[in-house]
């Protein structure tokens, strides 16, 4: 279940990619199929991110979040080294 995390709404335009930038806030840029479209700055509420939650724009067009699922892990998944060994072996 998500939470909602501003009250102000951001309208959508088609042809934009909608993200919350590392600032805290609300981002568009455009798709490969919007040519003419500029990159800028949306919102003008500052979300400030915790450690272990996804932030996303639901389809309303407010800031959310939810629990990330890291299954038990908590950093990272396999080792390198681990995963380059197996790949090189599945090659010969």
């Amino acid at each position: 279940m998500a939470e909602r995390m501003t009250d102000e709404n951001v309208d959508r335009e088609d042809g934009y990619l909608y993200y919350l930038g590392k600032d805290g806030f609300v981002w568009r840029t455009p798709m490969r199929n919007n040519p003419r479209g500029r990159k800028g700055k949306v919102g003008s509420e500052r979300v400030s991110r915790e450690d272990g939650y996804l932030y996303f724009i639901d389809q309303k067009g407010y800031v959310a979040r939810t629990k990330m699922n890291r299954r038990g892990r908590i950093s990272g998944g396999r080792s390198s080294k681990k995963s380059a060994r197996s790949s090189s072996k599945r090659r010969r």
